[in-house]
């Protein structure tokens, strides 16, 4: 096993003071460097740092313009696009704190987000964004200006005077005024305090309003200087960044990105994911686990469908792969006849495998949700390696992540230098270090029981340490349950693993609190789907009628029990039931980083759950 990774404890306290020095001087070391690019059409556009520089100080001089003062909140309501990106940095550089906003966020939410966060001027995306303000003007009484980021949002501002101007025009308006003012953006990013507010991120939760997480300057230049002293990034590196801004991962790649240098490229759009891998062929890319598992589940059921001897090839590399895989795991040596083996094997289904992610990914970050082991030790065996991470938007997403010199499958890796791991009460993981939040706006109470008198953040994860301090994550304790017959369950390692076994899964939820045994609720994933239905006699059929029929019932029910067979008996699952549609972020089943909402869940599908025991 390599040994563990030690740092300088001395480079986190010599990190810049705030985000926007640390910008400023990004744009002066990397210069001419390639600072990111986004899609313009069929076309790409390379932006330089110096440009991205140059933008940003007009966008902050302009929102200066508008009278945008120390800590006052901007919203970002948009998808990720290098336009949200360069409006965070403006706020920041201009000394006010961004209040991120999904775009999928009902209009009521967002009514409340931005009220509550005293919102003065708000970045809109388009029509859809801005008619949610205007929908709530009455309730907004601190905003003051919306920004729209595409210049065609005539409709969003019928009728709205000067309330509503876009990118451009702001653009215009910070010119002319750097013009009278030159020099004012490095002067008010020299008075930025450390401890001032940077970000305010308001977390979906399950039940009552989402809770805005106030995050300083001084835990996003950690954040950055912490993943920089690591040593696995470099200027050189190309970052695909597809994730959500509004969330606290996405923010954390950029500030990594300010400590390194690396060029990004920008797209939110998900279902370009693949396309752009292979025309962007990044060096590292984030995802949620849900990326790794769709497409996992892909490649074993493009695989299977093909059948023959292409199919016992790909099961024989694999083979082959993750039992190398295992030994240099245990620090044990390849024998000479497996080496041979997984080089033939790399060059006929391997190097396919990693072909299909651009060729050239040195590894992927997995953070926001659980990653299954088995589907992480299996992209592993094909040369790919999924560096699993832990954090909080509470944290400021960054607290734990594994090494790719010491990659321990099923932990999140140890503590990020400079902050400090125990465990609590009921083996409750908490932390303490620069990452921490403030606190919660406006919620002292919840504040208060979030954190204690002395700085530790209570996580709400149980976990345990092992003697190298590599973090195991359990579950969520409040998703724990007990059976009727005194067994406790972690429904979150059950989910994971049936969607490992499963490749036609989409979701799986498990439930059993005080019930003498467990059952699942099933969603199947419907872009994988119509093959299997086209095998099956069911091709054309609606996903409601594939799921509905016996052979998928059938299906599903073969791998419940291979899932079985890998549980304790008290685990196992008794019953289960398909729904006729897939759980999503627009019905309010799904946050926008794809968690489900166990107890919105489980409150719609009371009914359904009652009847498992009736």
């Amino acid at each position: 096993m390599p040994s563990v990774v030690t740092y300088d404890p001395a480079r986190i306290e010599s990190r810049p003071a705030n985000v926007a020095i640390q910008f400023l001087d990004r744009v002066k070391k990397s210069s001419s460097r390639e600072a990111f690019r986004y899609p313009v059409g069929e076309d790409w556009v390379s932006v330089s740092w110096t440009e991205a520089g140059e933008y940003v100080e007009k966008l902050a001089a302009g929102l200066l313009s508008l009278g945008i003062e120390s800590e006052q909140r901007v919203g970002i309501a948009a998808g990720t696009r290098y336009e949200w990106i360069a409006a965070d940095l403006a706020v920041m550089c201009a000394g006010g704190a961004t209040t991120t906003v999904y775009p999928s966020t009902m209009a009521e939410d967002v009514a409340y987000i931005l009220a509550d966060s005293e919102c003065r001027i708000v970045f809109a995306e388009d029509d859809g964004q801005v008619a949610k303000l205007v929908e709530h003007k009455a309730d907004l009484p601190h905003l003051a200006k919306i920004v729209t980021f595409d210049s065609s949002t005539s409709s969003g501002r019928a009728g709205e005077g000067d309330w509503v101007i876009s990118l451009q025009e702001l653009e215009d308006l910070g010119a002319t005024y750097l013009k009278e003012h030159p020099g004012v953006i490095e002067e008010i990013a020299a008075a930025i305090k450390p401890e001032a507010l940077a970000t305010l991120i308001y977390t979906s939760g399950t039940t009552g309003k989402p809770k805005g997480v106030r995050l300083r300057h001084l835990s996003w230049t950690y954040e950055g200087t912490a993943v920089e002293m690591q040593g696995i990034l470099t200027e050189d590196d190309v970052h695909f960044l597809w994730l959500p801004m509004a969330h606290s991962f996405g923010k954390v790649l950029l500030s990594a990105q300010l400590a390194c240098g690396f060029s990004t490229t920008i797209d939110g759009r998900i279902d370009k994911i693949i396309d752009n891998l292979a025309i962007i062929k990044p060096t590292f890319m984030g995802a949620a686990p849900r990326i790794f598992e769709k497409a996992y589940a892909r490649i074993a059921t493009m695989t299977a469908a093909e059948g023959g001897v292409k199919e016992k090839i790909f099961k024989q590399a694999f083979a082959v792969g993750l039992k190398a895989s295992q030994l240099k795991q245990e620090g044990k040596p390849v024998p000479l006849p497996l080496k041979v083996q997984q080089a033939i094997f790399d060059k006929l289904v391997f190097s396919k495998v990693r072909e299909r992610f651009g060729g050239r990914v040195r590894f992927f970050l997995s953070g926001s949700a659980a990653l299954n082991r088995d589907i992480a030790e299996w992209f592993n065996a094909a040369g790919i390696i999924i560096l699993e991470g832990y954090g909080l938007t509470e944290t400021s997403a960054g607290t734990f992540v594994n090494h790719p010199d010491d990659n321990r499958f099923g932990t999140v890796g140890p503590v990020m230098p400079g902050t400090e791991v125990r465990l609590g009460e009921n083996d409750e993981v908490m932390v303490r270090g620069p990452g921490v939040m403030e606190g919660y706006h406006n919620r002292p109470e919840d504040t208060a029981a979030t954190l204690t008198a002395d700085g530790w953040l209570r996580t709400g994860d149980k976990g345990s340490l092992d003697s190298d301090g590599f973090l195991t994550i359990t579950g969520r304790i409040k998703d724990l349950f007990k059976t009727s017959g005194g067994k406790y369950i972690a429904p979150s390692a059950i989910e994971a693993k049936f969607k490992a076994i499963c490749p036609y899964a989409s979701q799986f939820m498990v439930f059993g609190d005080q019930r003498n045994y467990v059952v699942a609720l099933v969603t199947l994933d419907s872009d994988a789907l119509p093959e299997w239905a086209g095998q099956n006699d069911l091709g054309g059929k609606s996903y409601a009628e594939i799921v509905s029929s016996d052979a998928c019932k059938a299906m599903v029910q073969g791998y419940v029990d291979q899932l079985n067979g890998q549980l304790n008996r008290w685990e196992t699952i008794k019953k289960f039931e398909l729904l006729d549609h897939d759980l999503t972020v627009e019905s309010g089943e799904l946050t926008p980083s794809l968690k489900v909402k166990r107890n919105v869940v489980e409150n719609t599908y009371k009914s359904e759950i009652a009847a498992f025991y009736s």
